[in-house]
């Protein structure tokens, strides 16, 4: 008989997020975390209180002094109109919301972009003053923004023991970012690595100058962002938890955290149009905590931009409600990329003609869900143009680590090597087609590239009725899994090491729940076979989110799913709001072609559209 004493123990050893988390008996506690906190602390707060109203023709100039002398709490609003806007860009506040009459009554239209520390945006939520991590003394040991970190390494793991800490110090109440070096050789595990000189390479192009510091010349892409929200002596108490199990004193850890932040800021229903800015984002999000972007029309009908949302460094950012209409084929030109983040929330967006609807690079603990891409129009020269199907979401650097892609329906999914490899992500009841208008290469729903390991592929519906015709390795295929490209080499562990469960796909025409594809017999991160084939409505939310429609079945994607309006799937897909809104209100093309489209959040999703309050929860791409 187990004592009482004995049970305790027991309980305490587990990690707090598996402790009643909706993914528990499914996947192992060391291959997730509790989701549920990704996005703005304690939710977007409602702001009714208007500090300041401006009309068309006001000048980037007049906003910011409005932003800059409104009250916290408050409103900048801009009525509905055309504001032309070719001074310095717009500013954001901490605590100040940005707001006009809705994204199809207030445009935005920019010919020039905000330096916003290197980021060059339209619109610029920027804190602190340092754009080059890997050059800026006060960042590296030794210097006044950084320290040492020298114990407290486990995963769940809430005090942190730092060390030669710099002289601006670290304080109850800040954020600051956690990392280390780089692997830099592969190993039959986990690992995150990024160089070329690896033997065998674990990256195309290394990740020198992609997310993070460099120190004595090692990348460190694996970054976690936490606050700091206790302290004695040198040991801090820090929130979340240590998300990843990899963390080790041999990987020379450390701390850096910027000189200030923005916090609290919001941009919301308006239109903004970089088309003609010549910046590299619509917007910035530079050391950007607890901000958000809502019910905005974002356009970039130009090649020459990089994103339309730039997170980085950012956390506990939510996108949310807004629509997209990008570029051109040109491969570097993304919707919403992560550049160093962790806990956002990217939910129920609209991605149209967006080359890269959603990339992410260093990134940790995030959720991605209930967003609707397409028409990706990738062109990589050859003809005839944008015949390759670039994913909805595309994993491209090192640090990739424990995010949660829930509830998408897109062309496809994928993570490569060009960057770094990416591990322990979860995707969870998506529809991913593994096609996409006019394309007709690298038609695969899922693809995970060389040593992209330790991945939970859960209750998807995969495939294109009709088109896909292989399962694995063959295009049209379900999944294309390990595969390398000179000079790296293919990589088996990658399909050994992923856990996949209840997933419907077009090929085999039905669910699989085969102990085959659950990764139960590894040394590390092993997967114990689930008792049970009944899967949760989120690995992230409590109960049906308040802006889902009352009339729209919840989950919409599913093995569990039965009655779905796409057709050929066994009834196993609903539309999503998203969809809904594209297809239905906005009047889209079923081929994704044509302009961009009018939107406003509010008619697509009701006036409480937007979530205020935070879910509670028990506790083959290969483009550049």
């Amino acid at each position: 008989m187990i004592s009482m004493l004995t049970l305790c123990v027991f309980l305490l050893a587990i990690p707090l997020a598996a402790q009643g988390a909706p993914w528990s008996g499914i996947l192992d506690p060391s291959r997730a975390i509790d989701w549920s906190q990704a996005g703005v602390s304690g939710g977007i707060p409602t702001r009714t209180t208007i500090c300041a109203t401006l009309n068309p023709g006001a000048t980037a100039a007049q906003i910011n002094t409005a932003i800059q002398n409104c009250p916290s709490g408050q409103v900048v609003y801009l009525n509905a109109g055309t504001y032309n806007i070719s001074d310095d860009g717009i500013v954001m506040k901490s605590n100040v919301t940005l707001r006009g009459a809705g994204a199809d009554q207030t445009h935005l239209v920019f010919a020039t972009a905000n330096p916003c520390a290197g980021g060059w945006a339209t619109v610029c939520f920027g804190g602190g003053d340092s754009s080059d991590w890997s050059g800026d003394s006060k960042e590296q040991p030794g210097g006044s923004n950084a320290a040492d970190w020298t114990a407290g390494f486990d995963k769940g793991s809430t005090q942190i023991t730092l060390a030669n800490i710099g002289s601006s110090g670290v304080s109850v109440g800040q954020y600051i970012y956690l990392d280390q070096n780089n692997d830099t050789s592969t190993t039959n595990g986990l690992f995150n690595c990024e160089t070329t000189s690896a033997n065998p390479p674990c990256s195309v192009e290394g990740g020198a100058g992609d997310p993070g510091r460099i120190i004595n010349n090692i990348a460190r892409q694996q970054v976690q962002m936490v606050k700091v929200t206790a302290k004695n002596g040198n040991t801090y108490t820090i929130t979340p938890g240590l998300y990843a199990p990899n963390w080790s004193a041999g990987k020379s850890p450390g701390a850096w955290w910027p000189s200030e932040t923005i916090q609290y800021a919001g941009l919301e229903d308006v239109t903004v149009d970089a088309t003609n800015s010549g910046g590299l984002a619509n917007v910035s999000l530079y050391n950007a905590m607890n901000v958000w972007v809502t019910g905005t029309r974002q356009l970039r009908t130009c090649t020459c931009q990089r994103n339309m949302i730039w997170m980085g460094p950012a956390a506990h950012a939510t996108v949310q409600n807004n629509y997209f209409y990008g570029t051109t084929g040109h491969s570097q030109n993304y919707g919403v990329e992560s550049f160093i983040s962790s806990d956002n929330l990217v939910v129920n967006n609209i991605f149209h003609h967006v080359v890269s609807p959603m990339m992410v690079h260093s990134n940790t603990g995030s959720v991605y869900a209930y967003n609707y891409a397409i028409n990706d129009t990738y062109d990589d020269g050859r003809l005839p143009q944008y015949h390759w199907l670039a994913g909805a979401i595309g994993l491209h650097s090192g640090g990739v680590m424990y995010n949660l892609f829930e509830g998408n329906i897109g062309p496809g999914f994928g993570g490569d090597y060009i960057h770094g490899n990416q591990v322990m992500n979860t995707v969870f009841r998506n529809y991913w087609l593994g096609s996409d208008p006019n394309r007709i290469d690298n038609l695969f729903a899922l693809s995970a590239a060389s040593w992209n390991r330790y991945w939970n592929v859960i209750g998807n519906v995969l495939g294109t009725p009709g088109l896909t015709t292989s399962y694995s390795g063959s295009n049209p295929g379900i999944y294309d899994l390990g595969y390398g490209y000179d000079p790296v080499p293919d990589d088996p562990l990658v399909a050994t090491t992923m856990m996949r469960w209840g997933n419907y796909d077009t090929v085999n025409g039905s669910v699989r729940w085969l102990a085959s594809e659950v990764p139960s017999g590894l040394s590390q991160y092993a997967n114990a076979l689930p008792s049970s084939q009944t899967l949760p409505a989120s690995f992230y939310l409590s109960s049906q989110p308040s802006w889902w429609p009352a009339s729209k079945p919840w989950p919409a994607i599913g093995p569990d799913v039965t009655g779905g309006n796409i057709s050929a799937l066994a009834g196993h897909v609903y539309t999503i709001p998203a969809k809904d809104c594209y297809a239905n209100i906005m009047g889209g093309p079923a081929d994704g072609t044509g302009n961009p489209l009018n939107f406003n959040a509010n008619t697509c999703y009701g006036s409480g559209s937007r979530d205020t309050s935070l879910p509670s929860s028990p506790r083959n791409i290969r483009i550049r």
